[in-house]
């Protein structure tokens, strides 16, 4: 997977912006103002193409243990949140959508009540 590649597969989600809130480096995607995915995109550079997830917290742990690209999220909680190794590890492309899907819903579905109507709106 390209940064573009992963950048259309976000951006076509309903309600999803982009943003680099931290720095000119940190491209981070969020539903209705929550974010779902972030990645460095020095580390693309580097052709280290890594993105951290939203995740279920048993899930998480499931995913660590079942996949070697898959570790705690780096800098962020890591009962919440995965890093996920792209391009070179385990994790196949369609395999990182759906975590991609996962961390997604996973926000969606923490919404409030009046978010989640404003989504299906859009």
């Amino acid at each position: 997977m390209h940064i573009e590649q992963l950048r259309d597969f976000c951006i076509s989600k309903k309600g999803v912006t982009e943003h680099f809130p931290f720095d000119d480096v940190t491209l981070v995607f969020k539903v209705m103002g929550k974010m779902f995915l972030l990645t460095g995109l020095t580390s693309w550079e580097k052709g280290e193409a890594k993105i951290n997830l939203k995740c279920n917290p048993e899930k998480a742990i499931e995913l660590r243990e079942e996949y070697e690209g898959i570790t705690a999220g780096y800098h962020m909680s890591k009962k919440h949140w995965n890093t996920v190794l792209l391009n070179s590890s385990d994790v196949s492309d369609a395999l990182a959508k759906e975590f991609i899907n996962h961390s997604y819903e996973l926000v969606v579905s923490g919404l409030t009540k009046k978010l989640q109507k404003e989504l299906e709106e859009l």
